[in-house]
C-alpha cells in the first residue's frame, strides 16, 4: 500500500478544506477577490522561495519544463479565480459542495483519454463522497441557486481535474516544492494580469493586522502545504483516488465548525461524515497495488 501518498493526499484535502475560512475574513474586512488572491499566492510564493534557497535547491528549469509549469500556473489561476468570485453569488458551503464534482471530472478525463481503468470501487467511492458531502450542507433549503455561481464552481472544478490529470500525466522531474512554487509565481503573475482588468478589481494591501494573518494562513495552509501534498499523493497513488480523498475538504469545514465555533452535529452530519470516511477507506483499500503513473517526483 502507497502510505505516503495516502497520507498526503488526506493531508492536501484537509489544507484545501480550510480555504474560507482565510478569504471570508478578508472579505469581510473590504479586501476584494484580486487581492485577496494576489496575497495569497504572494506569501506562498514568497515561503517557497525562502524554502528552496534553506535547502540549497536551484530554481533552473528547462523549456519543456516551463511550458507544463506555466499550464499548471494558469490552470490553477482560472480555478482559483472562479471559486473565488463564486463565494459573491453563493454560501460557501454550496460552493464547497458543488466544487467537489471534479473527481468526477477527472474519473472521466482519465478513462477517455488515458485510458485508466473505471473499477467498481472508484464509482462507489466517489457515489458515497458526492452523497456524503451533499448530506454535510446545511443550508436553507428555500434558497435559490445563482446560475452564474454554479457557472463559476464547475468551471473552477474542472480547471482543477485537468490540473490534476496533468500533475500526473507530465513526465517532469522536479521536487513537489520547486514544481509547487512556479506553479505559484505563475498563477500569481496571472493574477496580477486579472486585476488590471476591472477598476473594480485594484489590488489593495490588507487593513489591518488580522487581515495580514488570514492572508498569510490563505499562503501557507490551504495554498503552499496544500498544493506539495497534492503533488506528491497524485505521483503516489494516482489523479483519481488523490481527487475522490478531496471528499475530505468540506469534511474539514464541519469538523472545524463543531470543534471551535461549538456548531451542533446532528444525525444528518454524522451520517455524511460516515460516507465520506467510508469513501476514503474504499480508496485506501484500492491502493494495495500501486498505479502505474507517468509523472516523476523527486522528494
Amino acid at each position: 500500500m502507497k502510505h505516503k501518498g495516502i497520507i498526503c493526499g488526506i493531508l492536501a484535502a484537509v489544507c484545501y478544506g480550510t480555504n474560507p475560512f482565510g478569504a471570508l475574513p478578508l472579505y469581510e474586512e473590504g479586501v476584494n477577490t484580486a487581492s485577496v488572491l494576489f496575497y495569497r499566492f504572494f506569501m506562498a510564493v514568497l515561503m517557497l522561495a525562502i524554502m528552496l534557497v534553506v535547502q540549497h535547491k536551484s530554481f533552473g528549469v528547462s523549456k519543456g519544463e516551463l511550458k507544463v509549469l506555466g499550464s499548471l500556473g494558469m490552470l490553477f489561476a482560472a480555478s482559483s479565480i472562479t471559486y473565488y468570485q463564486s463565494f459573491h453569488f453563493m454560501d460557501a458551503g454550496i460552493a464547497s459542495t458543488i466544487l467537489f464534482v471534479y473527481p468526477v471530472m477527472v474519473a472521466v478525463i482519465m478513462a477517455s483519454f488515458f485510458k485508466e481503468k473505471v473499477t467498481v470501487s472508484t464509482i462507489t467511492s466517489i457515489i458515497l463522497a458526492l452523497v456524503g458531502i451533499g448530506l454535510l450542507y446545511r443550508g436553507d433549503a428555500d434558497i435559490s441557486l445563482s446560475t452564474i455561481g454554479i457557472l463559476l464552481v464547475m468551471i473552477s472544478s474542472l480547471t482543477y481535474a485537468v490540473y490534476i490529470v496533468i500533475v500526473n500525466q507530465s513526465s517532469i522531474r522536479m521536487s513537489s516544492l520547486k514544481l509547487t512554487f512556479y506553479v505559484l509565481l505563475i498563477c500569481m503573475l496571472c493574477l496580477l494580469a486579472y486585476s488590471f482588468t476591472s477598476p473594480n478589481l485594484h489590488l489593495m494591501l490588507p487593513p489591518s493586522s488580522r487581515a495580514w494573518f488570514y492572508a498569510c494562513w490563505l499562503g501557507l495552509v490551504p495554498t503552499v502545504l496544500s498544493l506539495v501534498f497534492m503533488t506528491i499523493a497524485v505521483h503516489e497513488v494516482g489523479a483519481t483516488p488523490t481527487a475522490i480523498m478531496g471528499a475530505l475538504e468540506p469534511l474539514t469545514a464541519v469538523a472545524i465548525g463543531v470543534m471551535v465555533f461549538d456548531e451542533s452535529l446532528t444525525l444528518r452530519l454524522a451520517v455524511g461524515i460516515v460516507l465520506i470516511i467510508s469513501s476514503v477507506l474504499l480508496v485506501v483499500l484500492g491502493k494495495r497495488e500501486s498505479p502505474r503513473t507517468r509523472g516523476r517526483l523527486r522528494s
